[in-house]
């Protein structure tokens, strides 16, 4: 039995980090083709409203998060490692910048671990914080809806 998806947040003045994992009963190339399908992400990903864009290396992201639906995030994808990880940023340093990381690791007996934090950090995170969701609820929400998918091909 995989044990249950929990997310965890830590915090400092000027450094806040969200992360979750899951282990995936699929491999890991089919993980990283829902995480990079931007369609495929409107069917499975109920944390957004709408995705568009190129999910690759030096391509940019424009999505639209159900805990923020009146605010278009654009990120740029960066630090592909086709099939293992890749990262979305926002923001600039040292004001302020989010960065989330992806990271698949394929597991010894099959399947796949799935890995995913977002760090916050910078001067304005003091005052910013407070404005900010709750991101356990929302990260334990994505990746157990990007277990489902994987698992059950839909």
């Amino acid at each position: 039995m995989t044990a249950p998806i929990q997310a965890t947040t830590t915090r400092t003045t000027f450094r806040m980090s969200t992360a979750v994992s899951a282990e995936i009963a699929a491999p890991p190339a089919a993980v990283w083709a829902l995480l990079t399908d931007v369609a495929a992400q409107r069917r499975w990903n109920s944390t957004l409203t709408n995705i568009d864009g190129e999910i690759a290396a030096g391509g940019t992201v424009s999505l639209v998060a159900v805990a923020s639906p009146g605010r278009t995030f654009k990120l740029k994808v960066s630090d592909v490692v086709a099939g293992e990880q890749m990262a979305w940023s926002d923001g600039f340093a040292p004001m302020f910048r989010g960065v989330r990381t992806f990271r698949l690791t394929a597991l010894p007996a099959g399947g796949t671990r799935f890995a995913m934090d977002e760090v916050f950090a910078g001067l304005m995170l003091p005052m910013i914080a407070g404005s900010l969701p709750d991101f356990v609820p929302i990260f334990e929400a994505y990746a157990a809806d990007l277990k489902r998918a994987a698992e059950t091909g839909v």
